[in-house]
């Protein structure tokens, strides 16, 4: 990954140019603090979005879309189909339903936010020729391991684009890092800063002592390094400028392999293999 600045991007499998910085907006309340959000975002350069069936916030995502004076082919827009609405002509309403609420002709990132253990190579094919048709730029899957992706492989269609898996440096899985390099599958990092629990990591605050930066500058910074696209989600104005404030320094080689070996597993999510259990647990909450 070549980094320059806020509007750089990475080459996906099919040309398609992804901004490999962008704005999370799981937990945008739909309406005026996500339009706030994204209006900010916007101004300051950010140029990709990434929204969800599940986050219920498409409508202000494509109202504040349609009212910035930012051309539409400028912005990449992500959103994902949910895990209940995988079979084939399940994903096809719920792909038009999220033109719909966007307000947009196309999609320029279609992804399986979790892969349902039985309908997921449905919703595949189904997205495999919304791509083909030209409804969607480019598609992918969130939440997948490597047998996942060889299964989705397998079927000899388009090949998924882009995985985006939690990462941060107590989740790394570099096995399935390389495997997706492998696999010209562009790696993506939800929830890069652990929701603030690396905060406070003694070897992230001396790199950032040296840097003069705060340790979430220094993740993200390492996420790119890693060849990560990273979407850190913040309606706070300041937090969304911070944010974008990693390109004015360059951590070591040393560096990286230092963050790399805070890698213990620990995830803020669900599994991938698990994670219909953990969803009945939290919808019993």
């Amino acid at each position: 990954m070549k980094i320059t600045d806020i509007k750089g991007t990475v080459n996906l499998s099919n040309g398609v140019k992804m901004p490999y910085l962008g704005l999370g907006l799981y937990k945008a309340e739909d309406g005026q603090e996500v339009i706030n959000a994204i209006h900010k975002a916007l101004d300051a350069g950010y140029r990709h979005l990434d929204t969800a069936t599940y986050y219920f916030n498409e409508e202000g995502v494509g109202e504040a879309i349609k009212s910035t004076s930012i051309a539409r082919e400028e912005i990449f827009i992500a959103t994902k189909v949910w895990y209940t609405e995988q079979k084939y002509e399940d994903t096809k309403k719920a792909f038009y339903s999220s033109l719909n609420k966007l307000g947009l002709d196309y999609i320029d990132l279609y992804l399986i936010h979790w892969p349902h253990p039985d309908y997921y190579l449905e919703a595949w094919k189904a997205m495999d020729e919304l791509y083909k048709e030209g409804k969607i730029k480019a598609i992918g899957v969130c939440n997948c391991m490597q047998h996942h992706l060889q299964k989705i492989i397998d079927l000899g269609g388009t090949k998924p684009m882009v995985n985006q898996m939690e990462f941060h440096p107590n989740l790394v899985q570099q096995e399935l890092l390389d495997f997706c390099k492998k696999n010209n599958i562009q790696y993506e990092a939800w929830s890069p800063l652990k929701r603030g629990g690396l905060f406070e990591a003694p070897t992230l605050k001396q790199i950032a002592e040296k840097y003069e930066k705060s340790v979430a500058q220094i993740i993200l910074r390492w996420d790119l390094q890693k060849g990560v696209v990273t979407i850190p989600k913040s309606t706070n104005p300041e937090r969304i400028l911070a944010n974008a404030d990693i390109f004015n320094f360059t951590l070591t080689e040393e560096e990286i392999h230092t963050i790399d070996s805070l890698d213990n597993g620990d995830r803020t999510g669900a599994h991938p293999d698990h994670f219909l259990e953990y969803f009945a647990k939290k919808n019993k909450s």
